[in-house]
């Protein structure tokens, strides 16, 4: 397929056109972008944080027209945004496509969301000297070894710890803070994503299924 040539005249006229349509920046473009990316913290990016905060009203107003809500959490130094589910939109608005895909997570991603969840509920409630929540993978392993009590290859447990806690590193919920020895930050979104009483309902869930796996792997070593 053929082309046709533009004159100089033509490209000069689309050239024009484009640079009269580009819309004029604004200081909170950057940080609408991060935004659109994941949770923003306060220690990504000092010069990002700033400047969410002072320009909280005009991108609540800008996110809300693509039907997206900017929520801002002072307190644990964090802002991400939510798209309200159905039942949450006013009747007389339209509704809007879903800009944010729902990731499924496996058995074992759920349950490290929870075990670092509750780790964090704790040094909350705890320690008030430090302002990272940072918990050694060995001491993770631990906790972790407990729910898969058929398995006794501490190396192959070890590595799926370690695939979940990437996968969590690729949602923000935790980020790596020393590679050897290896430990991890726990991140602050990982409340607004898991409430206490969604840790409550998953946590007796996931003891409930570990406890019926060793009861069924006890049955079948007294039967072999």
């Amino acid at each position: 397929m053929n082309l046709p040539n533009n004159s100089s005249s033509d490209t000069d006229f689309l050239l024009s056109g484009r640079e009269q349509a580009y819309p004029p920046p604004v200081e909170w473009s950057g940080v609408a972008v991060r935004l659109l990316q994941g949770v923003v913290y306060h220690d990504d990016s000092r010069n990002v944080w700033e400047t969410l905060l002072a320009n909280v009203s005009p991108l609540t107003e800008y996110f809300g027209k693509l039907g997206l809500l900017l929520v801002v959490d002072e307190t644990d130094a964090m802002a991400y945004l939510r798209q309200p589910d159905d039942e949450e939109v006013p009747t007389e608005y339209d509704p809007v496509p879903r800009l944010f895909r729902r990731t499924p997570l496996t058995y074992e991603t759920t349950l490290l969301c929870v075990l670092l969840r509750d780790e964090l509920r704790q040094f909350e409630e705890e320690d008030v000297q430090n302002e990272r929540c940072v918990i050694s993978q060995l001491d993770l392993l631990a906790v972790w070894q407990a729910f898969f009590p058929e398995q006794n290859d501490a190396v192959k447990l070890n590595r799926t710890l370690t695939s979940a806690l990437r996968k969590l590193e690729d949602l923000k919920f935790v980020r790596q803070f020393e590679k050897e020895p290896p430990s991890w930050e726990v991140r602050r979104i990982i409340k607004a994503r898991l409430p206490l009483a969604d840790l409550e309902r998953l946590r007796h869930s996931l003891v409930a299924a570990a406890q019926t796996a060793a009861q069924t792997d006890t049955a079948t070593e007294e039967d072999s």
